[in-house]
């Protein structure tokens, strides 16, 4: 016990708010891995409080703090010593290969979470100790998962009758979790006091917890609603770059990812982009995270691919993207569809697989150009005029490329049908002349962005 309070003393003393977030850390110092054992073993249930309360409150080497706050606390380490023995025995079951009960464990956190949550909204604690929320809440999420998993595991074993369904609740403890997480952001949203000592320097880091919770629940749409939240107090907010870096990188990516799958593409690179700029260099797993919704993003919005250059660190994205980014720039369709396929689980799960089958436009485009290129240029009038290329190609030209390419046998109107669409969506500028069964294209820039 004398490690633990001992430190947070110092921390307390020194207003140092991360370093009194440690203290309540189910994780031991590398310095110090016996450190929970001898933390639990200390005291027990019949003693815990009063010892507390007695090294906290009434110990005359430790600080001074008003008596409301200083119960609060002495809640706090109560809650946080029943949940390390929880941890304790999980940690012993799952060694001896016994059953352990994450369930208990996630129990006991919360009930570590709700104190604390009285510690702000009834015994005074000071903003400055927010940190202390970062650490709860992350392992909240944490063992709640875990929980979940643990009782999925124990639900096989039972024989499911036509009213019993075990998917129905496979989440039950991450939704708690996010109702537990919501009850922080809007205690440190709804905060009155003057900005140097609100509650609101905590926001962001709470926000990126939920976003991370209501993503795993595949509750895009709550996440929505913090934005929402968000943004009517944005007067009364420390803007965002007031924010640790790490704060602002993982909000960006989130709002990001949603601007994405919003199909807001425009806006989506925007966020994606600044996170991409934040982002620590040696961050490399964060780095692909980025990447993986950027990479679709510049394929749409201006019809850039990755190179080999920024994909080399990244041999995940490697595999995904560059056969892709191969196929469509050579204007191969078949290759892109086999490249589709074979990345599709991952595009799935991931959510970009109906962005990125938008990438065969692209692909269609650049084989169409190639017929363009083909069919040379048209003769000059004049001797050292410069070379035009010939505007009026037969739409069988086209049919025949698309349906070499594609293996598949198109007729013309199948090939009329996406010529009109390649008009349509600017990737091709032109127009169909049925009648003569041509395709007159715009002599100052037939295929935009292309160059020609």
């Amino acid at each position: 016990m004398d490690s633990v309070i001992q430190d947070f003393r110092k921390a307390y003393s020194a207003g140092d708010g991360y370093g009194l977030a440690q203290t309540l850390s189910p994780i031991p110092p590398s310095s110090q891995s016996e450190r929970l054992q001898k933390f639990f073993q200390s005291t027990n249930y019949a003693s815990a409080q009063k010892e507390f309360r007695n090294q906290i409150l009434y110990d005359n080497s430790g600080p001074k703090m008003p008596m409301d706050e200083g119960n609060g606390w002495v809640e706090v380490y109560t809650a946080y010593w029943k949940a390390i023995g929880e941890i304790l025995s999980a940690e012993a079951a799952a060694q001896s290969n016994a059953r352990s009960s994450w369930t208990k464990v996630y129990d006991a956190w919360k009930e570590l979470t709700n104190v604390l949550h009285r510690g702000y909204s009834n015994c005074g604690f000071e903003a400055w100790t927010v940190p202390c929320f970062y650490v709860v809440g992350k392992y909240l999420r944490i063992f709640a998962i875990k929980a979940d998993e643990d009782a999925a595991t124990s639900t096989t074993t039972m024989t499911n009758f036509d009213d019993f369904n075990p998917e129905a609740e496979r989440n039950e403890k991450l939704e708690d979790a996010a109702r537990q997480l919501n009850r922080i952001f809007n205690l440190c949203l709804s905060d009155r006091a003057p900005l140097e000592e609100s509650r609101k320097w905590g926001i962001y880091n709470i926000i990126n917890l939920l976003f991370k919770t209501y993503f795993k629940l595949n509750s895009i749409s709550l996440s929505k609603n913090i934005l929402k939240a968000v943004r009517a107090y944005t007067g009364d907010m420390p803007v965002l770059e007031s924010f640790p870096l790490a704060h602002q990188v993982t909000f960006k990516y989130y709002v990001g990812v949603i601007n994405f799958l919003e199909e807001s593409y425009v806006e989506a690179e925007k966020n994606l982009t600044e996170a991409w700029n934040l982002c620590h260099k040696d961050s490399v797993r964060n780095k692909e995270l980025i990447l993986t919704y950027l990479i679709p993003c510049h394929l749409l919005t201006t019809h850039t691919l990755p190179t080999q250059a920024l994909l080399s660190p990244y041999p995940r994205l490697q595999s995904l993207f560059l056969p892709l980014s191969r196929c469509i720039k050579k204007g191969d369709l078949s290759g892109f569809d086999a490249a589709l396929v074979a990345g599709e689980d991952e595009f799935v799960k991931r959510r970009i697989y109906l962005t990125l089958e938008r990438g065969r436009d692209v692909t269609l485009r650049n084989l169409l150009r190639k017929v363009f290129l083909a069919n040379g240029f048209e003769e000059a009038k004049e001797p050292g005029a410069p070379q035009v290329r010939k505007s009026r190609i037969p739409i069988a030209a086209f049919g025949t490329a698309i349906s070499i390419d594609s293996k598949e046998t198109m007729d013309n109107d199948e090939v009329e049908c996406l010529l009109a669409n390649m008009v349509y969506k600017n990737l091709m500028k032109g127009y169909i002349s049925r009648p003569y069964g041509m395709v007159v294209l715009n002599k100052k820039g037939a295929f935009p962005g292309t160059g020609v």
